[in-house]
């Protein structure tokens, strides 16, 4: 037994010495690296890939949002990769993942991407609604995101306090601006005077651009004869149509997603409701042709943040490129995801770190980039102020109407 003991006194006393010298670095244990300048605290050593979370809507109802934005983010990630990628040759890695179109599960995506990917950025959602949902994981966890068509004004301003939410960026313009020159349009250039209003009731990206489109068009001297709402599960239209028609409604504003509005305008059609329909770029989907029919579209107008008609270098060298790899032209929530990317691998760039504090400042302070979608500064809310297209179509196709500055 005393033998058993001294022996067992000597291993851990040799356990213990062993332990003492590689924790000061003895051995064959290759010291840690120091961070190189310009990393941040908690940053990956400078060869590894920036990770860089992707939250869209990649099944659902308005699937079609966010697979084109998420295939335009890892096209833009892919030609900065190609071009030596960003803080002297570390590449960005896109982590994409589905919300499903879905609230609950855009917040639950959030969480996963900022505190088991360990991402330094957040790309996306692409609705108001689910954009709404990640702004308070991505607040707690001082993480910047851009939403590339989350429209609302409460995703970047606090509607309570009436601050500018820190971390929360966006790529395209806010739903009144939109709203205002769609009045402008129908009021001045379509020139009616007497208008119906049809919205989601259950949509706060519809339900603010009617609030907005009603005040400005009556400021303008036009009449409202008839508003109503509807909800997801309508699929009859016809009634309310009928009243539209009977009040003399010259024109229509429908502000919504293209599921709907694609049904609402075909059954106009079907009761002789024979009048312009303008909305916004809620519109902006192929499957908007395939489900009203290219005939039934004509005489519509919607406002969008870009035209892939549009003869400049920059937005034909996106089409191009685009088209190329996924067979179709780009639409504007393609336009505003690559306009994301690399507006975000600009501010790590100039933040020289992928530190998300940092890269905040950054993205702040962003001024005068050239982008697809236009040149963006941010304002003080972190909103781009730009032009926004006047699309008609024509045929089943999209076409560049005008382009009007917000007032």
């Amino acid at each position: 037994m005393k033998i058993a003991s001294k022996w067992i006194i000597m291993l851990v006393l040799i356990t213990f010495v062993a332990g003492i010298a590689m924790g000061c670095g003895g051995g064959s244990q290759t010291p840690a690296p120091a961070p190189s300048e310009g990393e941040g605290q908690g940053d990956a050593p400078a060869t590894d890939p920036i990770k860089i979370g992707v939250n869209y809507e990649l099944s659902g109802p308005v699937a079609t949002y966010g697979s084109h934005t998420a295939n335009a983010i890892q096209l833009a990630f892919d030609e900065i990769n190609a071009a030596g990628g960003v803080l002297g040759g570390r590449q960005l890695q896109a982590i994409i993942l589905d919300n499903k179109s879905e609230n609950a599960e855009a917040m639950s995506v959030a969480t996963r991407l900022i505190a088991d990917e360990q991402v330094v950025a957040h790309l996306g959602p692409a609705t108001t609604g689910n954009t709404l949902a990640v702004v308070p994981v991505a607040m707690e966890n001082k993480v910047p995101v851009i939403t590339t068509s989350g429209t609302s004004p409460d995703i970047t301003v606090d509607p309570q306090t009436g601050q500018t939410r820190e971390y929360i960026f966006r790529t395209c313009f806010i739903d009144p601006p939109q709203a205002v020159v769609g009045a402008d349009f129908l009021y001045n250039v379509v020139g009616v005077k007497n208008v119906a209003i049809y919205y989601d009731n259950g949509n706060d990206y519809s339900k603010g651009l009617y609030r907005v489109f009603k005040e400005e068009f009556t400021n303008l001297g036009g009449t409202i004869v008839a508003e109503e709402g509807y909800v997801d599960a309508d699929q009859e239209f016809r009634p309310t149509l009928t009243k539209f028609r009977d009040a003399g409604a010259e024109a229509v504003y429908l502000p919504g997603y293209y599921q709907k509005v694609a049904l609402i305008i075909s059954q106009a059609k079907e009761i002789g409701l024979d009048v312009p329909f303008v909305g916004a770029d809620g519109w902006d989907s192929p499957d908007l042709v395939k489900i009203a029919g290219a005939e039934n579209l004509n005489n519509t107008f919607f406002t969008n943040h870009y035209s892939s008609q549009d003869d400049t270098p920059l937005v034909q060298d996106f089409v191009k490129a685009y088209t190329e790899r996924y067979g179709d032209a780009p639409d504007s929530f393609a336009a505003l995801g690559y306009d994301a990317a690399y507006l975000l691998a600009d501010a790590i760039e100039r933040a020289g770190s992928t530190d998300p504090e940092a890269i905040k400042d950054a993205l702040a302070a962003t001024k005068d980039f050239e982008a697809v979608t236009g040149t963006m500064s941010f304002d003080e809310y972190h909103n781009p102020v730009k032009e926004i297209a006047i699309i008609e179509m024509l045929d089943g196709q999209q076409v560049l109407k005008t382009k009007i500055a917000p007032k």
